[in-house]
């Protein structure tokens, strides 16, 4: 049975609610005020209040060890480290991304930054205990989209904005391991993921494919085409989504006359759904994009690798 367990208010219209990882904070992120509120389930009295004041706050996020809160400003003038424990902060400056751009070993004692200055894009390794920076390396990018943390610690991968195909292997100390680069033409990479282990990094682009590399040598690994028609024989099941009118009778309903208009439809607006199971071949539906818009709704976009390595 659900039941409130804490009540608390907030200044202003929330736009952003996060949990701490050990489930004992939660954040609010009043991003029109500009300002942060964070609460303890276990100590309803305690509350902190974050105002960046002009600066103002386009996204906020919890470090691993929920005993800090890691705050973007606007137009991504600096990025800065709040702690819970004394009030002290720490900034880094130019910050790449607002909601991107930043990852946390699997320890949670490290954290990569993207940063950039004088036209060129920089990865910033910092220290989760005392928030220093540990090291500071460019990366080959044009336009740095975003990276992620291996999840053995070994290396952290980069890759670049749509406009090039291009992902990049770095050692923590720096070291290019690696470059891919599937194509040259055409928009380029849309996503990437590791797998739980580590040994696998899956690339998904706007091409409809999604490639796989094996950590040892960080060649292609496997090849998936998204196909616009579903044959057999496959294991999947294909359902389709079916909308029909709600038959809804009113007349049995005590509703007062200036209730309703008088020109109102009582099936109007209501919808039920039904799933109805396909059988194959089933083409899937295809939309094309427009070409004078940017980020057309195609390729791969969300991608996922269970464990033990399966996408």
């Amino acid at each position: 049975m659900l039941q409130v367990v804490q009540l608390f208010s907030c200044l202003d219209k929330i736009s952003y609610i996060e949990w701490a990882l050990d489930s004992e904070y939660i954040l609010c992120g009043l991003y029109k005020k500009p300002m942060i509120q964070a609460w303890s389930l276990t100590q309803p009295e305690w509350t902190c209040k974050i105002d960046e004041g002009p600066a103002g706050v386009s996204y906020a996020r919890w470090s691993p060890d929920s005993r800090h809160i890691l705050t973007t400003s606007e137009f991504q003038l600096r990025l800065t480290v709040w702690s819970l424990l004394n009030t002290a902060c720490v900034h880094v400056q130019w910050p790449k991304h607002g909601s991107k751009g930043v990852s946390f070993n699997k320890d949670g004692k490290f954290a990569a930054i993207c940063t950039r200055r004088d036209c060129k894009d920089y990865v910033n390794l910092l220290s989760c205990q005392s928030w220093e920076i540990m090291g500071s390396f460019a990366v080959d990018t044009l336009d740095l989209a975003d990276l992620e943390w291996s999840p053995d610690d070994s290396s952290i991968v980069v890759w670049d904005s749509p406009l090039e195909y291009k992902v990049l292997i770095y050692s923590p100390d720096g070291r290019c391991l690696f470059k891919y680069q599937a194509y040259e033409c055409g928009l380029g990479v849309k996503t990437v993921s590791w797998s739980p282990c580590g040994q696998f990094l899956a690339i998904g682009s706007y091409d409809q494919m999604l490639r796989v590399l094996n950590h040892l040598t960080w060649k292609t690994f496997a090849e998936f085409l998204h196909l616009s028609t579903v044959r057999a024989p496959c294991c999947a099941a294909i359902f389709k989504e079916v909308d029909e009118p709600l038959q809804l009778d009113m007349s049995e309903l005590s509703l007062d006359d200036n209730f309703m208009p008088s020109n109102y439809d009582a099936s109007e607006g209501y919808i039920s759904v039904r799933y109805e199971v396909m059988d194959l071949p089933v083409a899937l539906p295809f939309q094309k994009p427009l070409v004078d818009k940017p980020n057309p709704k195609q390729g791969v976009g969300k991608l996922s690798l269970l464990h033990p390595n399966a996408i």
